[in-house]
């Protein structure tokens, strides 16, 4: 007789999952049991937030949910974390923890690992939070949460399993899992918002991370309205290299400037976010004359009105909208106004934050394709200012949204897992490295060919140079990193070091650590003095 944990690994598998990120415990064993048997990969990071980051990297790299098994109490605060950074992301991720027995609930009786309200708790984060409290609640519980992750905004969903549950004969059925069907676009919109394309004159085109997958079907609009495209953090590479891209952040005056300069604004797939668009805390956003949002989440557009919000997936509206305008070239001069935007970002960020994109750039041409992933650190915010990576979807970080340390490492992991034939490089820096270097050992036990990279700057640079901006005595940025040599060799990674004013020696020591199997570290010395200011 199947276990309730037993249908619900099979109801996993059956729907599609093929790995996951767990720290086993007492709470969990029951989900164990048929995980075992199941052909499903298990990952064991050192520490359950690693186990959310791991979740979320797989989903950024596969674009399938990321899915972690955790204990309840502090494997669930442990994670919630990760959670907070994939809501504030859209990334579909799904946490499955134990809690503790029915009755014991909410009533404060000293058991192991108990919290008051941990179902209350999640659902601060969640998008859909369920408990399993009687076997029949299993299959509705998986089939709304692969349905939410599928068609919907993505982010992390959570389903609890009482320690008197998990063991319990399952006497239901698990259904196949439905083919998820896109939210289409309502036609009439579509034939409003092709009219005001099509009359543009100077039409300028923002995509977000909604625009992931579809990147040709934006190439071919963005060249069909002779538009330039402002690609957003989460958008980066969807355009590499093209003559309309403007790989540069729209909370810099020169690709604000741009739009401003716009008669007609189509935003597809971006909320909008002062991390993207007002990361300078100004309390204004860009002009967007005549605004058309397209977006998959009503809360979205709702909370930054346009003159015409579209509601469903991006990539049928796109589609929709080709069908609706004219063929036939249009000259709207965007290749023109694009490269006038890239030039003046570019000479706006300053020669500091210019020498960082030297070394990503650097980076992307010595390990062309890879996925990109960093931490929040100087070189990751300097690329989410100005940088234009060369693989769809492959240059994420934590540095937006809730802007968790810690991130690069594990998300890394999870990444390479997801993307095995894909060159993986992590950028973190000495400060954010600290939160997670034992999640190094996780590459190692796998024997993922990861190229981590430390931008050793010896403490919290940013927020040195913030304090120092405002007149602020610089106190708690200096933590004494540790000797990465000797860590690369506690973790049995080859380990080489070069400075970060050395683009050259920077692509070729990558070049050096591609030849190597297994992970390998890169520490690139970059000792900060105030004057970089």
């Amino acid at each position: 007789m199947t276990t309730v944990g037993e249908a619900l690994v099979a109801g996993l598998a059956a729907r599609g999952v093929t790995c996951v990120f767990g720290i086993p415990g007492v709470h969990t064993i029951e989900m164990y049991r048929g995980l075992a048997a199941s052909g499903i990969r298990h990952v064991t990071p050192r520490h359950e937030q690693g186990a959310g980051f791991m979740a979320d990297g797989y989903a950024r790299a596969s674009g399938r949910p990321g899915v972690a098994f955790v204990i309840t109490g502090p494997g669930v605060t442990n994670t919630l974390t990760a959670m907070g950074q994939a809501r504030a992301d859209s990334v579909p991720m799904l946490v499955v923890s134990g809690v503790n027995t029915r009755a014991s609930l909410g009533r404060g009786m000293g058991h192991l690992h108990e919290l008051p309200d941990q179902f209350g708790l999640v659902s601060q984060v969640a998008l859909e939070v369920y408990r399993i409290s009687q076997t029949d609640q299993l299959a509705p519980a998986l089939g709304s949460v692969f349905d939410r992750l599928a068609t919907g905004r993505g982010g992390p969903c959570h389903i609890e399993v009482p320690l008197d549950v998990a063991g319990i004969d399952f006497d239901g059925a698990l259904p196949a899992a439905a083919p998820a069907k896109p939210d289409e676009a309502e036609a009439t919109l579509l034939d409003t918002a092709a009219a005001r394309l099509d009359a543009a004159r100077r039409p300028v085109v923002l995509i977000g991370g909604g625009a992931k997958g579809i990147e040709a079907a934006v190439l071919a609009l963005a060249e069909r309205l002779d538009a330039p495209v402002v690609e957003t953090v989460n958008a980066r590479g969807l355009m590499h290299g093209h003559p309309l891209t403007v790989a540069a952040s729209p909370s810099l005056d020169a690709v604000r400037n741009l739009i401003a300069s716009a008669d007609r604004v189509l935003a597809i797939g971006t909320e909008l976010g002062p991390t993207d668009y007002d990361m300078y805390a100004t309390g204004t956003m860009p002009q967007m004359a005549g605004l058309i949002r397209i977006d998959i989440c009503d809360a979205q557009l709702a909370r930054h009105p346009a003159d015409l919000t579209i509601r469903g997936d991006a990539g049928t509206a796109v589609a929709g909208l080709l069908a609706r305008l004219p063929e036939g070239a249009r000259n709207h001069d965007g290749a023109a106004r694009a490269s006038a935007a890239r030039h003046a970002a570019r000479e706006e960020i300053g020669p500091y934050m210019r020498s960082m994109v030297e070394m990503l750039e650097a980076a992307r041409d010595a390990v062309p394709g890879a996925l990109m992933v960093g931490d929040s650190t100087q070189p990751i915010y300097a690329g989410n200012l100005v940088y234009d990576h060369d693989r769809p979807g492959a240059w994420f970080n934590a540095a937006t949204g809730f802007g968790a340390l810690g991130y690069g490492i594990p998300a890394a992991i999870g990444a390479a897992i997801a993307a095995p034939e894909t060159p993986v490089i992590c950028i973190a820096g000495d400060g954010g490295a600290q939160f997670s270097l034992t999640e190094l050992m996780v590459a190692r036990d796998e024997a993922l060919p990861i190229t981590f990279v430390i931008w050793n700057s010896r403490g919290y640079r940013e927020i040195d140079m913030s304090m120092r901006a405002v007149g602020v005595e610089v106190v708690g940025c200096d933590p004494t990193p540790p000797d990465f040599a000797a860590i690369a060799a506690a973790c049995g990674m080859p380990y080489s070091i070069c400075a970060a004013d050395n683009p050259a020696g920077f692509a070729s020591a990558l070049a050096k650590a591609r030849r190597h199997a297994g992970p390998t570290l890169i520490e690139i010395d970059a000792p900060y003095a105030p004057e970089q200011d």
